[in-house]
């Protein structure tokens, strides 16, 4: 099978357990010390942020090998989807047809929008969109759209390569 996959096994986007360090702003308003330098990271860059509002519409919906809607989506169309929205371009549909396009770049100086690419079985590929932070978003075979850590085990073993597309 040539397509997009992931496994059951992935566990992201746990929260911590920790008491959390605050800050408070005046009187009535208390910011996580972690949510501050969040916001600071973000409003660092331009782009940051571009794929929320792909996210936040499609999280959570069903993954289907070969579908495009909201009641079921693999991670290509998904990656399609992204890209439409955001750049207002079309790119190709399957994951082999996309990992040819653009150019390859490391880890260390990926951006917001790059295509992360795994090697999930012998003959299975899968793609999501890198955010930032070592996270990307994407259609799990398992939990449906979600955001994932490229430093969780199962990615970090699968991990083939980042695309830049053209713009």
């Amino acid at each position: 099978m040539i397509g997009c996959s992931s496994t059951d096994s992935v566990n992201d986007k746990t929260s911590n357990n920790k008491a959390a360090e605050t800050t408070s702003v005046g009187k009535e308003i208390a910011f996580s010390n972690d949510m501050l330098k969040e916001g600071l990271k973000k409003n660092a860059s331009v782009d940051t942020g571009m794929f929320d509002g792909v996210y936040h519409s499609w999280k959570g919906t069903p993954y289907r090998l070969g579908g495009t809607t909201k009641k079921g989506i693999d991670c290509s169309a998904f990656v399609q989807v992204g890209y439409s929205s955001v750049y207002q371009m079309m790119l190709p549909r399957t994951t082999l047809q996309l990992v040819k396009k653009g150019r390859k770049v490391s880890r260390s100086s990926a951006k917001e929008g790059d295509l992360v690419f795994f090697r999930t079985g012998r003959n299975t590929r899968h793609v999501g969109i890198y955010l930032g932070n070592s996270e990307f978003m994407h259609a799990s075979q398992s939990k449906g759209v979600m955001i994932s850590r490229l430093d969780n085990p199962y990615w970090k073993r699968h991990f083939w390569q980042i695309r830049r597309m053209p713009k």
